[in-house]
């Protein structure tokens, strides 16, 4: 593990202990402000190599837009991977045409609308995923690097965050 993330993991463990009550609040707040400036066309990044989970849901109305059967849409794009989720067969995302543009944005799948999580609510809950998503996403790393300021400034006062 380099440096970077050898320190950006025992900063997530250390903010998982100690808890902080505003963590959403700067999350959010810091989600807002980076999302102000990064434009994720610019980079599209995780559909170029991570890939949604996709929900019964996902596949029935992915299927339907595109003029498929379930079975077939399945068969076609995704594969059950060894925890029983399905997932793309291939990245980067076939649905990715150019400009970085999702061919499939007004259907795509909950877990690509959602992404990268940190507009969320209870992120202590999803500390892990945004610290891989941290590797991931511009957005998500300049959330983390404006979280290790102010997390540090909190302990350094001696504050409990």
């Amino acid at each position: 593990m380099d440096n970077k993330k050898a320190s950006r993991n025992k900063f997530f463990k250390r903010i998982k202990k100690s808890n902080p009550k505003n963590l959403d609040t700067v999350i959010h707040q810091l989600h807002d402000e980076a999302f102000k400036k990064i434009d994720c066309l610019d980079c599209a990044n995780c559909c170029k190599t991570t890939g949604p989970l996709w929900t019964k849901r996902d596949r029935q109305r992915v299927s339907k837009h595109l003029g498929y059967e379930v079975l077939d849409f399945e068969k076609s794009y995704l594969k059950i991977d060894e925890d029983g989720d399905y997932v793309l067969q291939q990245l980067p995302c076939p649905f990715l045409i150019e400009d970085n543009k999702c061919g499939i944005y007004a259907v795509r799948p909950s877990a690509c609308a959602d992404y990268p999580h940190t507009n969320r609510p209870k992120q202590k809950q999803i500390l892990q995923l945004t610290e891989l998503n941290s590797n991931i996403c511009p957005a998500v790393e300049s959330i983390v690097e404006r979280m290790e300021i102010i997390y540090s400034k909190h302990s350094k006062r001696g504050l409990r965050i």
